[in-house]
């Protein structure tokens, strides 16, 4: 089996598809097409995979090259020492993890001089060896190795210094660290205790034990992170005895010498407690606090996919208000298409309380620009200000609601040069404003402005590795704009660019080419865009959207590739360019018989009918929609008992946090998400869901809410 095809056989075992299926994927990509358009526009290749199983495939593509490039150039450095034997390579080819490749890898690798390595110097690694095969009278063989020059001056100086080299190659030996690893994991615990003793987040691990097979991942990174900061002493607990058995099975075989037998023990002993039990306890740490931040990540990409696909609400004329004490609350008012009518600056909180002044300028401004929606940051100064504009609305002429905002990452945008670019006269706070407003219309568009791990629907994300992070939130906000589609007429230059095949230089060009030449009239003008060339346009045109284009399928998702089978279905349906998007229109047809005359694979073709049926379909609109209000619930109204609905906020390991409309969000536990077994709460819940929940427990001192969702329909169902 050469080097590829053991990649994609590992891969296919890994994620459970055919060796055949990841093989065309792998083909694919290599020839430097993006996730989105084969999972859009090569189903019949790949089989129909998902953007979601590609992206993994791809992490596993990386992670597999990656590891046979280090076992190419360890057999190069073993043959290089002069070491290599076919055994010893058979172990290199069948080793599976970077892990074992280091375990065979570590007895050759170059080493800082050790107390091992002094002792070879010194000329006793033949006594060692002798040691090791089991010789009967130990002292008297160290005798012979007494010497002045090399400051041995006794037999038991001879066999002290053999003995650090059987604890270092005990210590290094690859079978005994996988098996005394593997016992860790089994057996071992993670044991936390307070450094200092004062008010923490971390009071929880002063005194925590707990298995490491059953620890979950959240418990590890909160450790991680409170041993960083000096809170707490983190440690794995192991007990002695199975390593030194595994160790002295392996070494002190049946009938070993007795004389010898000792020195190899008191070897072993001090190889495990000097050398090798610190080591296997930094590659625990590693290994489990890699796995917690993988897992973490997992919870990253599903919140922040829920939180991008959060329907638009079109049609909505808002007023957005970012809240604030010192320096006030900020407005800015937007229409129907997020165009800035006018911004303020008004006092109704502490210190000020210049409620009445406020109070005026918001009707003024709801009656003047005819809003009909209130969209209120739900940062510092929230809760204040959503009382305020509760009052506010209760006495105006006309029927407004409002809705509270995630505002995490709009300050951060308001300071961008992107955002400096867009409203250059404004200031940041008032830009924050206008980024509220505008994620009630259209929330894709505009947090794709934002740098995905500022938006703040994660679990320690500064606790992972950031460049694993970016990647990773980087492919989610790729997927999500590519599965929506981009309205090639409007999109601005930051949701350009996370379309397939665009980067930063393409997006403003195609912009830079729009407002030279006006609006695009048909996909195929993109071609005339500079630097876009036939490798970008086949990437992109697909997800690139023209709605008031004469020819039907440039307002679809049908790919160009595709417009001649697209006319010769039209024949076939017998239906005139009029009804399409008409879906009573459409008739059925049978998809297997007509895509084999028409030559076009079954998942194709059913995706050009589908296109026919309605255009561009926006997958958001299966999402229950913003929760709106129109009063406001304290956190002293809440009673044990009640019921209500709210906005899942955020995902974590151990529970959802769920917005009720009292500022403060509620925790669900976990145990208490479903009358089913939960493994994780992802499983039921996603970010952004509509859930009825019950309120168990409130502690307004601490401002904590423990809610339910035990006997309550399911939040889908709401």
């Amino acid at each position: 089996m050469n080097r590829e095809e053991r990649i994609i056989s590992r891969i296919a075992q890994d994620i459970g598809l055919s060796a055949q299926r990841v093989s065309k994927a792998v083909v694919l990509l290599d020839e430097g097409n993006t996730v989105p358009f084969i999972a859009r526009y090569r189903k019949e290749v790949t089989e129909g995979m998902t953007d979601e199983e590609l992206r993994l495939l791809f992490d596993k593509l990386s992670l597999y090259r990656n590891l046979e490039k280090s076992r190419e150039d360890i057999i190069r450095f073993l043959s290089e020492q002069g070491v290599l034997t076919a055994e010893l390579e058979a172990s290199v080819l069948a080793a599976a993890t970077a892990t074992e490749l280091e375990d065979i890898y570590r007895p050759y690798r170059p080493k800082k001089r050790t107390r091992a390595t002094i002792a070879k110097e010194k000329g006793l690694e033949p006594l060692a060896r002798a040691l090791l095969t089991g010789i009967e009278d130990p002292e008297s063989e160290a005798e012979s190795y007494i010497n002045q020059e090399n400051e041995i001056f006794s037999s038991e100086d001879a066999l002290s210094r053999a003995r650090d080299i059987i604890a270092e190659i005990a210590a290094d030996e690859a079978l005994t660290r996988r098996q005394i690893r593997n016992l860790i994991f089994d057996k071992g615990q993670i044991v936390s205790r307070a450094l200092k003793q004062e008010e923490s987040p971390y009071e929880m691990y002063y005194d925590f034990s707990e298995p490491l097979k059953k620890v979950q991942a959240h418990r590890i990174l909160a450790m991680n992170r409170g041993e960083k900061e000096e809170y707490l002493n983190v440690k794995i607990n192991f007990p002695d005895e199975p390593a030194l058995e595994a160790l002295e099975r392996f070494y002190l075989k049946q009938d070993f010498p007795p004389q010898s037998g000792k020195q190899v023990e008191a070897a072993i002993k001090d190889g495990w407690k000097r050398l090798l039990s610190p080591s296997l306890e930094r590659e625990v740490r590693n290994e489990i606090t890699l796995h917690a931040q993988e897992q973490a990540l997992k919870i990253f990409k599903a919140n922040l996919k829920g939180l991008l696909l959060t329907p638009p609400v079109p049609g909505k004329r808002i007023l957005g208000l970012d809240p604030g004490y010192r320096t006030g609350c900020k407005l800015a008012c937007v229409d129907e298409t997020g165009k800035l009518l006018e911004t303020a600056v008004i006092y109704p909180t502490p210190p000020y309380n210049k409620k009445e002044a406020a109070a005026v300028t918001v009707k003024r401004m709801i009656e003047q620009h005819r809003l009909n929606t209130v969209a209120i940051g739900n940062g510092t100064a929230g809760r204040e200000s959503e009382e305020f504009i509760a009052d506010v609305i209760a006495n105006v002429g006309r029927e407004v609601e409002y809705t509270v905002v995630n505002e995490a990452g709009a300050s951060v945008y308001s300071a961008s040069k992107l955002g400096q670019t867009e409203f250059p006269e404004l200031d940041v706070a008032e830009r924050s404003a206008v980024s509220i407003s505008r994620r009630v219309q259209d929330p894709l568009a505009e947090l794709v402005k934002i740098d995905p791990r500022s938006i703040g629907v994660g679990q320690y994300q500064h606790d992972v590795n950031q460049k694993r992070l970016q990647e990773v939130l980087d492919g989610v906000v790729e997927d999500c704009v590519n599965q929506v589609g981009v309205d090639l007429t409007t999109a601005s230059c930051a949701l350009l660019e996370r379309v397939a095949g665009i980067n930063k230089t393409i997006a403003a060009n195609i912009v830079a080419f729009r407002e030279q030449h006006g609006t695009f009239r048909a996909r195929e003008e993109l071609k005339k865009v500079p630097k876009l060339g036939p490798a970008s346009f086949k990437q992109c045109a697909g997800f690139l959207r023209i709605p008031t284009a004469e020819n039907y399928l440039d307002r679809s998702a049908v790919h160009p590739e595709s417009y001649t089978v697209a006319g010769k279905l039209i024949d076939i349906m017998q239906i005139s360019p009029s009804a399409l998007g008409n879906r009573s229109a459409i008739p059925a047809i049978d998809i297997k018989e007509t895509a084999l005359n028409l030559g076009v694979g079954e998942p194709t073709l059913h995706d050009i009918v589908e296109e026919f049926k309605k255009p561009g379909r926006d997958p958001r609109e299966d999402v229950p929609k913003p929760v709106f209000k129109k009063g406001v619930l304290h956190l002293e109204d809440l009673r044990e008992g009640m019921e209500l609905t709210g906005i899942v906020r955020n995902v974590v390991d151990f529970g959802a946090f769920v917005d009720i409309g009292v500022h403060q969000d509620g925790l669900v536990h976990i145990s208490q998400l479903s009358d089913k077994f939960v493994k994780h709460p992802l499983d039921v819940v996603q970010l952004g869901d509509v859930v009825k929940v019950k309120v168990i427990s409130v502690d307004v001192k601490k401002k904590r809410i423990a809610l339910t969702r035990l006997g309550l329909n399911d939040c889908r169902d709401c």
